[in-house]
């Protein structure tokens, strides 16, 4: 295990809070990946101490407070153990190549709240900040349900994506409102169920081609839409969800 070690606050505005579970980076690769996360614990305080607590075997960079406050644990040049096993466009250990922010919310199972605004805009203010240091471009700022949504669901449906978006630090796309058509969901199997699972795989998510809807198409259907069609996360392809799907793909191109 690293020793804990000092270190200057790479964001001017943050506090430094050391934390003792982090690594080197894997081959020196440095950042081009920042990952969103919430605490997912009942209380702030308990969050922090456990991303620093040696027993937990987790940590992030950094953890963003509701009224804004910033604390890092691990300097960016540094591995943190946050994403656990992950995938996003063929690459896994994205730890070794991400910069991890926590931001604190309850999450689902201790009464999942909205982001306050002075937090979010803290957390814009250090993404603008990261990705300048590394020229990382927005559509590299990811989910943690992106990376892992068999294991993840944060920071969830109710993370302000759009507002980030329009900051200019994350990719966003207009979700589609379309209603009706053809609807893909648990047991289908077909070309239209391959082409779907082919174009969720072209965004960066691992999904197998099977031309089943399974299992784990639902699931990553629903971390789709958590992430870009947050209105009905029901993991089903509805008409919204594909035509949302599409226009994500055009935007990237």
């Amino acid at each position: 295990m690293a020793e804990e070690v000092s270190f200057q606050a790479d964001y001017r505005k943050a506090r430094v809070r050391p934390s003792p579970n982090f690594g080197e980076r894997r081959d020196g690769i440095s950042p081009d990946t920042v990952i969103l996360h919430y605490t997912g614990m009942a209380t702030a305080k308990g969050a922090e101490d456990w991303l620093c607590d040696t027993r937990s075997q987790v940590s992030s960079h950094y953890l963003v407070y509701e009224d804004g406050a910033t604390v890092q644990m691990v300097p960016e040049k540094a591995r943190a153990w946050h994403a656990g096993k992950s995938y996003w466009q063929g690459e896994t250990d994205l730890n070794s190549r991400s910069v991890g922010i926590e931001i604190v919310n309850p999450g689902h199972d201790f009464g999942y709240t909205d982001f306050p605004d002075a937090q979010i805009d803290a957390v814009i203010d250090l993404c603008r900040d990261i990705m300048a240091r590394w020229s990382i471009p927005v559509e590299r700022v990811l989910a943690h349900s992106d990376i892992a949504p068999s294991r993840k669901i944060d920071p969830g449906e109710k993370f302000p994506w759009r507002r980030l978006g329009e900051a200019g630090v994350a990719f966003f796309v207009e979700p589609s409102t379309c209603e009706g058509g053809e609807v893909l969901s648990p047991g289908d199997e077909g070309e239209a169920v391959a082409q779907f699972q082919r174009d969720l795989a072209c965004v960066g998510y691992g999904i197998s081609v099977t031309g089943t809807y399974d299992a784990e198409t639902g699931i990553v259907t629903k971390a789709f839409q958590r992430r870009f069609r947050p209105a009905k996360v029901d993991g089903m392809a509805d008409a919204a969800t594909m035509e949302t799907l599409r226009w994500v793909i055009q935007k990237l191109r």
